[in-house]
């Protein structure tokens, strides 16, 4: 095998969705819309609109004592005017996956997901 097919071989395939990665801060997001709202989330966070910024959240989605799966967030923060607890996802398409583990949150953490559409 020669370098040059060895590259082509490890080209990163397109994503799913079509969603192009991006770096910001040093930190790697799955698409541009994602990193565009962390960088407005910043700002709120400067202005003191919100506190608690905390990136890809995980949550055991716990069902009468059985672990039915990991919901990963995008952002949770502690929104300061409506003193609540916030997990966003950034998402161009809303799949059946996401839309049940969405009910699950609701129905284990008692607050809905805001699903932020790119």
């Amino acid at each position: 095998m020669t370098a040059a097919e060895f590259r082509a071989m490890s080209q990163a395939k397109p994503t799913k969705y079509g969603n192009e990665p991006v770096w910001i801060d040093g930190i790697r997001f799955e698409s541009k819309a994602e990193g565009k709202r962390y960088c407005e989330l910043k700002l709120l966070q400067a202005a003191g609109e919100i506190t608690e910024l905390e990136l890809q959240p995980r949550f055991k989605l716990t069902v009468n004592g059985i672990e039915v799966c990991t919901y990963i967030g995008d952002f949770r923060y502690w929104h300061n005017h409506s003193k609540k607890r916030v997990c966003e996802d950034v998402k161009g398409v809303s799949t059946p996956a996401f839309r049940l583990k969405a009910k699950l949150f609701r129905a284990v953490f008692g607050y809905d997901i805001v699903l932020v559409k790119s």
